[in-house]
């Protein structure tokens, strides 16, 4: 008996250790990974400090609270040569870039949509228009547009002595758009709260209706109420306020002059040929992603909702989109950083924003390049980071919704 326990002992396998395990294994790859990196980090930190002071280099981030010394031509914020530091020029080009960002993707969200929809219209001349678009714009560089609509399309105005009028206040020259000014009165405030109570409203209506269609079937006007709520209710306030003598807004018009206009707002041409490049450009794409988000839904899907007797408008829009958007949303998301990103291409025509003034003229009058790169690609990395969370965030509702 000894020996047959003797000769199953002998022919067991050793026990294995710990480190033979492939999730420990792992586990210590990874940790030597980021202790490299780390250690690599800090050797290039402190050689490049080492550096600066050996070549007698200003270092460090209190430049920022030292007086700029140079005029923005678009400002958000109060801003000027006399008065305002390096750390105010930042924030002004910051502000710039997210302004010309919103405005773009919500534009070029929208034109993107129509060009995408259009290319599978089946009116064969609308179709053709759509792709001639779609194969023309995507296929030129981005630089080249900005360029076209900044000297040969906007340089082509007239001097601001022959400005166009356009009614309502509006003048068009080479200056750029000048229009009505609003000049906020004592009584903004109800207009903003009342602007408010119609977004609570308009989510508290549309959750109301969504759970009302899914229990009744029963679909109520949305669109309408939120137009109502969001836009009929402040300007019916305003007109109320007005009336009474309370008016919470009133507008500066911009008066023609010798030699140029006076008063009123005025929106720089660079603007507007950022804005048009950025919109026009990243459209093409998004209009791709569109169509094939579309193509993407089974046209068993369309036949069954005509079947239902839905006419081809609510077919596209409560059957069609709202299933493909679980293909759309991600590339879309893509699309939106890089029209963000694509921004930093207003240096070519001279818009103010964070590149231009920051990595332009800040890095030039200080010389601290490391410090002014790296606040630059943190804005960047942080602001494509929290595009994609939020659209993130709605990709899993859509993937939910789907479900």
């Amino acid at each position: 008996m000894n020996s047959v326990q003797t000769a199953v002992s002998q022919t067991s396998p050793p026990k294995k250790s710990f480190l033979y395990d492939p999730k420990v294994r792992g586990a210590f790859y990874q940790v030597v990974l980021v202790a490299a990196i780390i250690v690599l980090f800090y050797v290039a930190a402190t050689n490049a400090v080492e550096n600066l002071q050996r070549a007698r280099i200003a270092s460090g981030f209190g430049f920022l609270n030292n007086t700029a010394g140079f005029d923005i031509s678009q400002t958000l914020i109060e801003f000027s040569a006399a008065g305002g530091t390096y750390g105010d020029a930042f924030i002004v080009g910051l502000l710039n870039t997210l302004i010309v960002s919103a405005i773009g993707i919500f534009f070029t969200t929208f034109l993107g949509f129509l060009i995408g929809i259009a290319r599978l219209s089946k009116n064969w001349m609308v179709a053709k228009v759509a792709m001639v678009y779609v194969e023309v714009l995507r296929n030129v560089p981005l630089l080249v547009q900005l360029l076209f609509w900044y000297i040969a399309v906007l340089g082509a105005l007239p001097h601001p002595r022959d400005s166009l009028e356009m009614g309502a206040g509006f003048y068009l020259n080479s200056r750029g758009l000048f229009m009505a000014q609003p000049l906020w009165g004592p009584n903004i405030g109800v207009l903003v709260a009342v602007f408010l109570l119609g977004l609570i409203g308009t989510f508290i209506y549309r959750r109301w209706a969504k759970k009302q269609q899914e229990q009744t079937g029963r679909q109520y006007p949305v669109g309408k109420v939120t137009l109502a709520l969001v836009l009929g209710l402040p300007i019916l306030t305003w007109i109320v306020l007005a009336l009474v003598g309370a008016n919470p807004i009133t507008f500066e018009l911009p008066r023609r002059g010798t030699f140029n206009l006076t008063g009123g707002m005025q929106i720089l041409p660079e603007f507007v040929a950022l804005l048009l490049g950025l919109v026009t450009y990243t459209a093409a794409f998004i209009a791709e992603v569109v169509r094939a988000g579309i193509l993407a839904v089974s046209k068993g899907q369309t036949e069954a909702a005509g079947s239902l007797g839905l006419p081809p408008g609510k077919i596209l829009r409560l059957v069609v989109i709202p299933q493909a958007m679980r293909v759309i949303i991600p590339p879309l998301t893509s699309q939106y950083l890089n029209l963000t990103k694509n921004s930093s291409l207003a240096v070519a025509i001279g818009y103010p924003d964070l590149v231009q003034v920051f990595m332009g003229t800040v890095l030039n009058q200080t010389g601290q390049a490391i410090e002014v790169v790296v606040i630059t690609m943190g804005v960047y990395l942080t602001i494509s980071l929290l595009t994609s969370f939020f659209m993130n965030i709605y990709n899993r509702r859509v993937a939910i919704v789907e479900r």
